[in-house]
């Protein structure tokens, strides 16, 4: 696994990305009110509708702070204002860009949990992040009876508790980039196999064209990349 404050570097002022690099965004979500309005002018009217709705101000100020953040990341590399950014929604709701920017080949997604954000960038093939804050789960052993194959749930069993709640969510992360990468929903999650230890770091065991990458980016933070074939060079940067 990809750890350590030292991964997470300041972004160069003349981004670029190359045909076989992968970028992740780490997003600090807790922004001060005066960013939040900056990054709120930057949301189409569904986006702020969407904000409109979320009962708690956490989470509406979380939401704002991950969408205008992911549109002024994707304004970067696009070279247009965030405000200029276009989605389109893939069935499952997953957003993508919009036709007029389809000769980018830009691919991208965005993940968050608690008060962090990872966006996982990349040229033409489909990428998935996934991330979660590691935190105690009175039902962790049903959910991975119920989503995990009979291999992986034997192998969670076998560890002690503050093992289990790590490698839990090690899986659940490595599973869900994957459905992320390709669109598939949850429902998916127990056809997805994924060999680990707490000492090895994760593999996808259902296509041997898809690359695995997971990331500590914070204290009791797990994370996963996944995205179609190989040989792929992974940088981080620091967003906030």
């Amino acid at each position: 696994m990809i750890g350590s404050n030292d991964i997470w570097q300041p972004a160069p002022t003349d981004l670029t990305l190359l045909q076989d690099e992968i970028h992740v965004w780490r997003i600090d979500l807790n922004q001060p009110e005066s960013q939040l309005q900056n990054l709120a002018a930057t949301l189409s009217n569904d986006e702020t509708a969407r904000a409109e709705r979320f009962y708690f101000p956490k989470h509406r100020q979380h939401f704002i702070a991950g969408r205008g953040s992911l549109r002024t990341i994707l304004g970067r590399y696009l070279d247009i204002e965030p405000s200029q950014v276009q989605f389109n929604y893939q069935h499952r709701g997953k957003p993508v860009l919009a036709d007029t920017f389809a000769d980018s080949g830009l691919a991208f997604n965005l993940s968050h949990s608690q008060e962090l954000g990872l966006c996982a960038v990349n040229c033409t093939r489909p990428i998935g992040v996934d991330l979660e804050y590691i935190r105690p789960m009175s039902d962790l052993e049903a959910l991975a009876k119920r989503f995990f194959l009979p291999r992986e749930y034997e192998m969670l069993r076998s560890l002690s508790p503050n093992q289990q709640q790590e490698v839990f969510f090690r899986y659940w992360t490595c599973k869900e980039a994957y459905l992320k990468a390709t669109g598939d929903g949850l429902s998916q999650l127990e056809q997805i196999e994924v060999s680990l230890t707490p000492t090895e770091p994760a593999k996808l065991e259902i296509s041997e064209d898809w690359s695995l990458f997971e990331l500590v980016p914070a204290n009791n933070y797990v994370a996963a990349v996944a995205v179609a074939d190989f040989g792929w060079n992974l940088k981080c940067w620091q967003y906030w």
